[in-house]
């Protein structure tokens, strides 16, 4: 038995389904690094898996607010402090129904190493509540954020623990939470990143992971001697932060996004998507994408439940290169045969694990250029670095210096993924190339600081 397989043997206790996706991070990442483990006998003398895969804290506490009918609602808030070897917590705040002590594991887990890849001095977390602001006022919405920092405050702070969004939580909700965080503590400190400009935010931050996605991808393709993306046919999902700053990149650089989704169903439209129209249905009106064919009748939408067999429209349409860009385990085996079938590429998650295990063994095993969310969508975490020291330094940069920067520290990533890939004898393989980047950069300064 190979040393990644007495390590997976260790923490095969999965005794709750909500651990599910937790137990399939974990177990990725150690498959990853065999070539490390098996090379260097410190990690396990340190026993630094087993440190490594147990957070630090994890703090649960009772949210308890007042709706617009007056009527009291109770929400759960959870952070999960992972690791703090290279720099203060730092990791999103989630508000969705299906937010869960497994979810927020496995997403701080994955944070650890995708901050650890950016080189910057920042460790991992993740934190966030059942509480689901679709179909909430903008009152509603402000009271609960109010009622969840009062409970959050005493565990954060610009040099502990430093949130940022995800899911459900834009600049609107960072702004409700640093306005309630400023009040309790009296304190105008960098403590969230992704709050709106005029009190502290980074240009380019809403941008920042969409961007960044295809700044990574630009990388690989031109690393691994292929052909550009531009002219090229894009596949996009998600209709969210992430996807529509993807596509606008996309769109920037001249190749042509023919698709987006919600969880209702799929947009194809063969010329290129319309990102304007995106934006106002997905920004301003919050509607399904089925209102976009009443402008763009040549466009398709496919619902949901039209697509058989358990495969997702968006992976059945010809490509060049797809960007999975809504959430986690979207992308079957199935759809990965579909893409594989239909000549795509290249794969670059701009979600956090949007490729289930199968589909990712699909793709390497077809020699798919294929960049995992945690080296891929580190976009978001290195410009919300890139506001802590503007923060620090009462400073502001211009957009184009973090722009420029972000540009800069993507490709350095994935040259970095890449060379430690051919290092241990896995050359091409950027999934076992980011998590060995990431997890040597972790343990060695978890054993340099002793236990």
């Amino acid at each position: 038995m190979s040393i990644a397989q007495e390590e997976i043997k260790k923490f095969e206790v999965n005794d709750c389904a909500q651990y599910d996706v937790f137990y399939q991070a974990m177990k990725e990442v150690i498959c990853s690094i065999s070539p490390l483990l098996e090379s260097d006998e410190k990690y396990a003398r340190y026993a630094i898996l087993e440190r490594l895969v147990v957070p630090d804290r994890i703090i649960k506490f009772k949210v308890t607010w007042v709706d617009d009918n007056n009527d009291i609602q109770v929400n759960t808030g959870i952070r999960v402090q992972f690791n703090n070897a290279l720099g203060p917590y730092k990791g999103g705040l989630r508000f969705h129904p299906t937010v869960n002590e497994g979810v927020l594991k496995f997403l701080g887990f994955e944070q650890i190493l995708k901050n650890a890849l950016t080189g910057l001095p920042i460790g991992g977390a993740k934190g966030g509540s059942d509480f689901n602001p679709k179909g909430r006022s903008d009152f509603e919405i402000m009271k609960f954020c109010s009622a969840f920092m009062t409970k959050l405050h005493k565990y954060i702070g610009p040099r502990i623990d430093v949130p940022a969004g995800d899911i459900g939580v834009g600049a609107r909700e960072i702004g409700y939470l640093f306005g309630e965080y400023k009040k309790i503590t009296s304190s105008y400190d960098g403590v969230l990143t992704g709050k709106p400009y005029m009190f502290g935010g980074s240009f380019m931050r809403p941008e920042a992971t969409g961007y960044g996605v295809v700044y990574f991808t630009q990388t690989m393709l031109e690393m691994e001697n292929h052909e550009s993306l531009e002219g090229k046919i894009c596949t996009v999902s998600g209709a969210g932060n992430v996807a529509l700053h993807a596509i606008e990149k996309l769109l920037e650089i001249g190749a042509i996004p023919v698709t987006c989704t919600d969880s209702q169903g799929t947009i194809y439209d063969s010329r290129g998507v319309d990102l304007c129209l995106l934006k106002e249905l997905k920004l301003e009106k919050r509607v399904s994408l089925e209102r976009y064919v009443e402008a763009h009748p040549e466009a398709k939408y496919i619902p949901v439940d039209e697509y058989p067999d358990g495969g997702h429209a968006v992976w059945d349409i010809e490509c060049y290169a797809a960007f999975p860009c809504a959430t986690q385990n979207e992308l079957n085996e199935l759809d990965a045969q579909n893409l594989i079938t239909n000549g795509c590429i290249s794969v670059s998650e701009g979600a956090n694990m949007p490729s289930t295990p199968e589909a990712i063994d699909a793709f390497l095993s077809h020699k798919i250029c294929f960049a995992p969310a945690k080296a891929a969508n580190a976009g978001g975490v290195v410009v919300s670095e890139f506001e802590m020291s503007q923060n620090a330094g009462m400073t502001k940069w211009a957009f184009e210096k973090v722009d420029e920067k972000l540009k800069e520290i993507m490709q350095q990533i994935a040259k970095r993924v890449a060379l430690t890939a051919k290092d241990y004898g896995v050359e091409g393989n950027y999934v076992d190339g980011a998590n060995i980047a990431g997890f040597k950069r972790v343990a060695d300064a978890m054993i340099a600081e002793g236990i």
